[in-house]
């Protein structure tokens, strides 16, 4: 069938068990063909396509509410409800999210683009329908790496005592991004195993429906049944938190998943569906796939799976220059450990953790747990590098305040993919950290312009006693003849292209440093270029040489304007009763849309044109 021709997902329901399944290799080849364009999430989104399927046959959207944690497994989804003939802007600037988003679709009725959100969604959804007396299916798809995050943890907890409808899909692959760790990973492992239990309860319910007196006497015997179920399968986690238990199904049978939907519906209660879905099915280098390197990925050939984009020589991401930098440190240091929320790959901690296992630790989806896990190590004589992305990093900021900088402990955090990140969009901009960090007492904040500075602040950072955050963005970096690390003063920020006859002064921090330094050089204009590669504490020293001078200055950045670094400088110069001519370029009050980051920058005003266009209108 024409996939860009689908309206709604109301016409799966006249469609045969065979007829499904042939509409779930079509989608299959659609997605590897678009995505191999587009880039995207491309082995979550091959694992749900029967389940994506099978559920909205069952359930009626958008009167049922269907939503997927995180999100980024809805390409099927969003097929379904009729935006197949957008994919081809997917993730793209203007174009269709590669999460669900409510101003899309009125399929899609809850949007997140971190982990662990839909059960406590869903719960608020079940209560606001009880409470306006309505009936309709509350649907969450959650992944089982999702599950070891403490907020769904939390969530389960008030579903069991709420005992609210709703039927949870427990997507159950055995990978969130990479494959899963910890204790809960073996219990779900037993319950895969654990057929034994629904398999009676069927036989045991056909065979007493043959008459009226089976009937009653089935009806009748839920203490039995219950009896019945805790001897003969274990339902782990579920079972404690008092839900219902229906599983495992194959996630890739259409037959089997509309059947036990089907019942799951009827149920009444919350009850969990156990899927088991294999990641990436149905594209080979998916399926091999156990480092996560498909989890989304960029544009890439179909044939020979080899990714289209290629590092230059000479360059390495940011994340790989970071974590190749700790590993050299924590040679000579055996005091230095390694944490990450479930991102080995995605910080390019592979080689640390290969090298020194005993000092790797993959806490799963937890990024609260791991800054105070961090912290714990910090008390007890380690030095712990926690690697998080940026956009992940706030959700573990109480601990950071509280656990680790209130305690004044040495832990240093690497703040990944600061800064705009591009096509994954609001929810993954890692923009708004300088200004929810930088009130925190006892912490160091800093961003490094080039790869020899990022060695240097790291090496800096270790041999700090104090909390020390060192952020830096998505992409590659030059990393030809680097000299050896050198401590920086804290606090110091460095001056290039200064001159007594210099009408203008530019502020800016990393990598723009020297792009804007490049530009000014080439244009010959008398203007000095500030290298601002600490964000707390500043370098008052500097500020208060340009208020002598008493040249328009022009604050650079790429974040947000507000709490960023020219609201640290005007409070300085309130406190210090200075003036200064100061012009802020920043991203304004508002979340910014996906699409290339030189497209975004523009429409935020902070590129190099618009600064040029700032600065000869000064001179």
């Amino acid at each position: 069938m024409d996939l860009t021709k689908i309206q709604n997902p109301e016409f799966l329901k006249d469609m045969s068990v065979s007829e499904l399944n042939e509409l779930a290799a079509q989608i299959r080849t659609f997605l590897i063909e678009n995505i191999s364009k587009t880039g995207g999430h491309l082995a979550s989104n091959l694992g749900v396509v029967e389940l994506t399927i099978a559920l909205h046959y069952v359930f009626h959207s958008p009167a049922d509410k269907i939503f997927f944690d995180v999100g980024h497994q809805c390409y099927t989804h969003k097929i379904l409800t009729g935006r197949a003939a957008e994919f081809p802007t997917l993730r793209q600037y203007g174009g269709i999210s590669g999460f669900e988003k409510r101003r899309e679709s009125e399929h899609d009725v809850w949007e997140a683009g971190h982990s662990s959100t839909s059960l406590s969604a869903a719960l608020g959804m079940a209560v606001a329908r009880d409470l306006h007396h309505d009936h309709y299916s509350i649907v969450p798809v959650i992944g089982d790496g999702a599950l070891g995050s403490g907020l769904a943890m939390e969530a389960l907890n008030e579903i069991g005592s709420e005992h609210r409808d709703m039927v949870i899909v427990f997507n159950d692959n055995n990978m969130s991004i990479s494959r899963n760790v910890g204790a809960m990973t073996r219990g779900f492992a037993r319950l895969r195993a654990g057929r034994s239990y629904n398999e009676f309860k069927n036989n045991m319910k056909v065979g007493l429906n043959q008459s009226e007196f089976g009937k009653v006497m089935y009806h009748g015997m839920k203490n039995f049944k219950d009896s019945v179920k805790n001897s003969l399968v274990d339902q782990g986690i579920f079972g404690e938190f008092n839900l219902e238990y229906m599983g495992p199904v194959d996630g890739h049978n259409i037959r089997d998943l509309i059947r036990v939907l089907t019942v799951a519906r009827e149920h009444g209660g919350p009850v969990v569906v156990h899927v088991i879905t294999q990641k990436g099915r149905g594209y080979a280098p998916c399926e091999k796939d156990r480092k996560g390197v498909w989890h989304g990925v960029g544009p890439f050939d179909i044939n020979t799976g080899k990714q289209l984009h290629e590092t230059p020589a000479g360059f390495k991401s940011w994340s790989a220059l970071i974590a190749d930098t700790v590993t050299e440190l924590a040679d000579k240091d055996d005091s230095i450990v390694a944490l990450t929320p479930a991102m080995i790959n995605g910080s390019a901690l592979n080689e640390f953790f290969a090298k020194y296992p005993e000092r790797s630790f993959d806490c799963g989806i937890a990024e609260e747990h791991t800054a105070t896990f961090a912290a714990g190590l910090a008390t007890s004589g380690m030095h712990p590098f926690m690697a998080v992305y940026s956009s992940f990093l706030q959700r573990a900021y109480d601990e950071i305040n509280h656990d680790i900088c209130r305690q004044d402990l040495p832990v240093v955090i690497g703040i990944d993919r600061a800064g705009l990140v591009g096509e994954d969009g609001e929810t993954h901009h890692g923009v708004f950290d300088i200004g929810f960090l930088k009130p925190i007492p006892n912490l160091i904040l800093a961003q490094p312009k080039d790869a020899a500075e990022a060695r240097s602040l790291l090496k800096t950072a270790f041999a700090s006693s104090h909390p020390f955050a060192i952020r830096y963005p998505r992409g590659e970096i030059s990393c030809r003849q680097l000299p050896p690390a050198e401590l920086i003063r804290v606090g110091s920020w460095s001056v290039f292209h200064d001159a007594p006859e210099n009408k203008a002064a530019v502020f800016a921090y990393g990598p723009d440093v020297d792009r804007i330094l490049s530009k000014i050089q080439v244009n010959d204009l008398p203007v000095t270029v500030v290298n601002c590669r600490f964000f707390k504490p500043i370098d008052t020293a500097c500020i208060d040489q340009f208020a002598k001078r008493g040249i328009p200055v022009i604050v650079f950045e790429t974040d947000m304007k507000e709490s960023g670094l020219a609201a640290s400088i005007l409070e300085y110069l309130c406190d210090s009763h200075q003036t200064m001519n100061l012009t802020r370029m920043g991203i304004g009050d508002e979340y910014v849309q996906q699409g290339a980051v030189n497209l975004l920058r523009r429409d935020e005003g902070i590129d190099l044109n618009s600064l040029y266009e700032k600065l000869m209108e000064l001179l």
